[in-house]
């Protein structure tokens, strides 16, 4: 039998290829969607993807019938249309503990960056308007005494939430599908409905996946239940905010600020009217792009990969109903 090979959407560090280097070629290379790409992917057993490609049916039945496994290195699989490849019999596969701590950390210091007015100040020193004095800026927030909600106690939600309690903040959390004994466990609060959260957090933070019940969940009308003056951070995935209404809660003066790591769509607009607000915060999704976070994940993804190709049933298998009818 020939050796299997994979694809990978950039040269991963040495400590991951290790664990494919027994089972399979590794190559890389080629501009996605073109011709040299898809002739590349056709002769692959697995692709590791990065968080921009998109994998649907018609795209499935240009690679062909040798592929296996998709593996995502990251937790969002938002760009796979996971039905199709189910139905295709390919695995899919993520690495749902790889990005935590980094991201975590990301909506933290967004949100301290935001409640001490950081960025806000930096930009009117740096503008060349002087010195600002007292009154002229909004008044920070101390985090100490603060409540924070959390939309989402999962791995990510529930490490941000023990950075907070650490910061003296109280923390409540929506999530339906978290068991009770998480949030006791993480000493936080649960929200019986994501309206009472809302009215009562000073700060926001979004900590859910993708999907149709999420999409554009903090629309206009969630927008104005959150208190007057609080802050709303996203390191989640961008359709889950109404970019508009936020954008006019922000002109508004209703929210204080927003903190933001991800937009709908990806890239954003160079013109992304976000990116103008004195009171927004805007990095470039890399909030799992730390060197930690990112060897994490490609160590994760491989390991994924590798336990597929030994015909074993991989830990993270999203999609699990095609266990019993996978590509062999």
């Amino acid at each position: 039998m020939s050796q299997a090979r994979v694809w990978l959407h950039s040269m991963f560090q040495p400590q991951a290829l290790a664990l494919l280097a027994p089972l399979a070629d590794v190559i890389d290379g080629g501009t996605e969607g073109s011709d040299e790409w898809y002739a590349k992917i056709s002769s692959c057993d697995a692709l590791i993807l990065g968080g921009t490609t998109t994998i649907d049916g018609p795209v499935l039945d240009r690679i062909g019938a040798r592929l296996r496994v998709l593996a995502r290195t990251g937790i969002g699989v938002d760009r796979i249309d996971l039905a199709a490849a189910t139905e295709h019999g390919i695995m899919v596969v993520n690495t749902p503990d790889g990005p935590t701590e980094s991201t975590a950390e990301h909506a933290i210091a967004l949100m301290l960056n935001l409640l001490k007015q950081v960025a806000v100040s930096e930009r009117l020193l740096r503008s060349g308007q002087g010195w600002v004095d007292y009154g002229v800026l909004r008044p920070g927030m101390e985090a100490l005494g603060a409540t924070l909600g959390l939309i989402g106690l999962g791995r990510i939600g529930g490490r941000v939430a023990t950075i907070a309690r650490a910061l003296g903040m109280h923390v409540l959390a929506y999530d339906p599908f978290v068991v009770p004994a998480r949030a006791v466990a993480l000493h936080v609060e649960l929200a019986p409905t994501l309206d009472h959260l809302l009215a009562a957090a000073d700060v926001v933070s979004i900590h859910c996946p993708a999907d149709a019940t999420t999409h554009h969940l903090i629309d206009a009308a969630a927008l104005a239940r959150m208190r007057p003056g609080s802050y709303l951070i996203n390191v989640s995935r961008g359709p889950i905010i109404d970019e508009q209404a936020l954008v006019a809660a922000l002109r508004s003066g209703h929210l204080a600020g927003a903190g933001l790591d991800v937009f709908d769509p990806e890239p954003p607009a160079a013109d992304n009217p976000l990116f103008r607000l004195p009171n927004t915060i805007c990095t470039s999704h890399i909030g799992s792009y730390t060197s930690a976070g990112v060897l994490r994940m490609q160590v994760m993804a491989c390991a994924e990969v590798a336990s597929a190709l030994r015909g074993e049933r991989p830990a993270n298998l999203v999609n699990a109903e095609v266990w019993k009818r996978r590509r062999e």
